[in-house]
């Protein structure tokens, strides 16, 4: 079963007005969405966002249930367009809760996971782009190598990507079981209570999703979606893209960069957004109830002007 990470945390982060627009960028299966909108008012607006055809099943149910809450398919990085659509303007906030989900873990037809053998897949969005067995069917060493390094930091990134080379010569590699055998008998080095082909899997899903593009786009884009007031609530699960959540906020907050020594007016740095609190990660119990909740870390930040 699906359990929310750090429900109420978010909630609590997000909302400052019940009378607001949000935007849930990772819908999911609908748990911060259903909380949301327990904490609205009659005129409180939630818009939820999620590439997965799974993910809109259910926001079309929520979407039939209540008429504050409307849904669209496709990445979070369109959102200018989306909230245009919905003839939206700025909104009071943004949460992303990023990654994959326990249920498209789970399901072994998705291909996230190594533990269940199923079709190497990987798409987040199964109606559009290209597989993970695709992919690597044509994909050349060195670009599957640099795959591997850049987005699953992976350090035996080339000899894995030899192997997988090697391999697929013999037999197309179309199954999740297949790849993770291949990965883990190259991985010279496993590293403990951690799978060998988990970094692998990391890296050649984040790149089929273009999960750190896209958030890289939405980030560039936040400070135009959001009221002054607006909040942006990030939920990361792994050091790339909190990296890139921190370092963000971080620079919003800073204001404009000026040389060293130069005396200038606090006023004059333009500062954009004020950052609300310390990164927080899971309770201990939160994470004895939900093991996928250990990695979770929530950042959060607010539009000053």
């Amino acid at each position: 079963m699906h359990q929310t990470v750090l429900l109420r945390e978010a909630v609590d982060a997000l909302v400052t007005t019940t009378a607001g627009t949000y935007v849930d960028g990772t819908f999911g299966r609908g748990g911060h969405s259903r909380a949301l909108l327990q904490r609205l008012s009659e005129q409180g607006r939630l818009l939820g966002v999620d590439k997965d055809p799974a993910a809109a099943a259910a926001a079309a149910q929520l979407a039939a249930e209540d008429p504050r809450f409307t849904f669209f398919h496709g990445s979070f990085a369109l959102l200018p367009e989306q909230l245009r659509q919905q003839g939206i303007g700025a909104v009071d906030g943004i949460l992303l809760d990023l990654g994959v989900s326990s249920p498209q873990l789970d399901d072994s037809a998705r291909g996230f996971s190594f533990l269940h053998d199923g079709p190497l897949d990987m798409r987040m969005d199964t109606s559009r782009g290209e597989t993970a067995a695709e992919w690597l069917a044509r994909a050349g060493a060195a670009e599957i190598a640099a795959v591997l390094k850049e987005y699953g930091e992976e350090r035996f990134a080339k000899r894995i990507a030899g192997a997988i080379v090697e391999a697929r010569a013999e037999a197309p590699i179309t199954t999740t079981g297949r790849l993770a055998k291949i990965v883990s008998e190259a991985n010279p080095r496993w590293e403990k209570h951690k799978n060998p082909a988990t970094r692998s899997f990391q890296g050649i899903r984040i790149y089929i999703n273009r999960e750190l593009d896209d958030l890289v786009e939405l980030l560039a884009q936040a400070l135009t979606l959001l009221q002054v007031g607006g909040r942006l609530v990030v939920i990361s699960f792994h050091s790339l893209e909190d990296r890139l959540v921190k370092r963000y906020m971080r620079d919003m907050a800073r204001g404009d960069a000026v040389p060293a020594g130069v005396p200038v007016l606090d006023s004059a740095l333009n500062r954009r957004m004020r950052l609300l609190g310390k990164a927080l990660r899971a309770s201990a119990e939160e994470v004895a109830a939900n093991p996928r909740a250990r990695s979770a870390i929530m950042r959060v930040a607010e539009k000053i002007n």
